[in-house]
């Protein structure tokens, strides 16, 4: 006969441990046979899905699996004992309720060493209590623990939405995950590399499962792991790719998710095992982390990509300027964030979409006030019309340098207003020319200015200095000694410094 249970759907209400049915002392019930869900590693190991009741000699037809069968034993024999328990185990119940009275004073010693045979939890139910108040006290755990399912999704769902408006919200999407699955949870690159990972870490041949089963449902897929089972597909033209995919490792469960939006994203998830509502909570937690990592273009990005096409056609900055925005603006350089998301993140919080980042650091070009981010260090210049853009990003990364060295998290570029303080005491253009003279010793050796500039803006400060030009403090010694040579200077007077100081501003 073909297995009953191979084309059921399971039931939409969570199952109920075992466990829970016994501790109900209104029913009474009695475990007196099979194996016990005493001791960590068995907790809850037995699940209800369901309650049938049946005084057949063979319930095997009319079984699901999973249920709690409850019988008087009308048609049971000792001889027939160890077949019935046999056949209600191949079945798939989860447990057999043996009410006595009024076929049975006692439950039949046969059936008891029958059931301690073949594994089967046997349920002594009282004459007090009738099958059907077992079967509802089955329904109102039920209910109880959808009540605890239905609870837990909507709390998850406030948690990962709060965390999706945050200003790094793919970071903050996947913390929140992990820590209402309980697990581990990585977001995987089309080529297999973690971008963000995050939660308990499994082990290693966990970590190694979850990698290669992220694989599976990438648009190129490689080899599924042994025992993968794929739900859905992804891709065009073809595409076997699975959207998800699940495997166990170490006695835990893994599961991959492709993120929409075409990006080959995936999801791993890895959780030591398996609660109700985590199917549910993982779902929202992709259609959310989807939506974050796919691209989006309105009215304002549409005009700043009018921008750069008519940069890249020859328009000049002044020309191109009314379509990013009235202005002025402000150039901000940036280390910090963690993840690739990071910089679009950093980007939003300070008010634009227009950024740039190569990995290590990040450039963002703003119209708004900027104010320290949490986890950035921030170099900002001061506001600038379209044509001294490029003169305010050399401020900004020289204002990023020195808040690394002196460990703040932002520092602003100071300009002097023109004609006032000492500046206003000579011409410009006379103090432009003594400064290009007194500096002409430097000309054509473009690391030797930067590392002038930076020692004497940092007090002479040797590690310092290093640290904001990401040289070795040596370097910084041989290139200010060098510096003081061709100079002919005394850097250690500070009349010199001073006087060399106020050049470096002209040029």
């Amino acid at each position: 006969m073909p297995d009953p249970t191979a084309s059921q759907p399971t039931p939409p209400t969570p199952p109920i441990p075992l466990a829970a049915l016994l501790a109900d002392t209104r029913l009474g019930l009695r475990r007196i046979a099979g194996p016990s869900d005493d001791g960590a590693e068995a907790a809850g190991s037995t699940a209800v899905h369901w309650v049938h009741t049946s005084e057949m000699a063979d319930p095997y037809p009319y079984l699901l699996g999973g249920e709690l069968l409850l019988t008087a034993g009308v048609q049971l024999t000792d001889a027939h004992a160890d077949t019935y328990a046999a056949r209600v185990v191949e079945a798939g119940a989860a447990a057999l309720g043996f009410g006595v009275t009024p076929v049975y004073d006692t439950v039949p010693a046969a059936l008891v060493e029958a059931c301690d045979r073949h594994g089967l939890p046997l349920l002594e139910v009282p004459p007090r209590t009738p099958f059907t108040a077992v079967a509802r006290g089955v329904w109102r755990l039920m209910a109880e623990a959808r009540h605890r399912e239905l609870r837990r999704v909507t709390q998850a769902q406030q948690g990962l939405a709060a965390a999706a408006a945050r200003q790094d919200p793919v970071p903050s999407v996947l913390r929140q995950l992990a820590v209402r699955l309980g697990g581990h949870v990585v977001l995987f690159a089309p080529d297999g590399t973690e971008l963000h990972a995050t939660g308990r870490a499994p082990a290693p041949a966990a970590r190694t499962a979850l990698a290669r089963l992220a694989g599976v449902v990438t648009p190129a897929p490689r080899a599924a792991p042994s025992g993968a089972t794929g739900v859905g597909r992804v891709g065009g033209g073809g595409s076997t790719a699975p959207a998800s995919a699940t495997d166990t490792a170490d006695g835990g469960r893994l599961a991959a998710f492709a993120l929409g939006g075409g990006q080959g994203l995936v999801l791993g998830v890895a959780t030591e095992g398996r609660e109700a509502g985590d199917h549910t909570i993982t779902g929202i937690a992709v259609v959310l982390l989807s939506l974050l990592t796919t691209p989006h273009q309105g009215a304002p990005e549409a005009g700043r990509s009018a921008a750069l096409v008519r940069l890249l056609l020859g328009a000049s900055p002044e020309e191109t300027a009314p379509l990013l925005g009235p202005g002025p603006w402000t150039v901000v350089h940036a280390r910090g964030g963690g993840t690739p998301f990071a910089a679009g993140a950093l980007a939003a919080a300070l008010g634009s979409s227009l950024f740039e980042t190569d990995g290590g650091s990040v450039r963002v070009l703003t119209d708004r006030g900027v104010t320290p981010q949490p986890g950035w260090t921030l170099g900002v210049s001061g506001p600038a019309a379209p044509a001294e853009l490029a003169a305010a990003d050399t401020r900004a990364a020289r204002a990023l340098r020195r808040a690394e060295a002196t460990r703040a998290d932002l520092v602003r570029h100071r300009e002097t207003a023109a004609g006032t303080g000492l500046d206003g005491l000579f011409d410009a253009d006379e103090a432009a020319s003594h400064a290009r003279a007194r500096l002409a010793p430097l000309a054509g050796s473009p690391a030797l200015v930067e590392t002038l500039r930076a020692w004497l803006s940092l007090h002479g400060g040797w590690d310092r200095t290093a640290v904001a030009l990401a040289v070795h403090r040596n370097t910084v010694r041989q290139r200010i000694a060098r510096c003081a040579a061709l100079l002919d200077a005394d850097l250690d007077d500070a009349d010199v410094r001073m006087e060399l100081w106020f050049a470096l501003r002209r040029v």
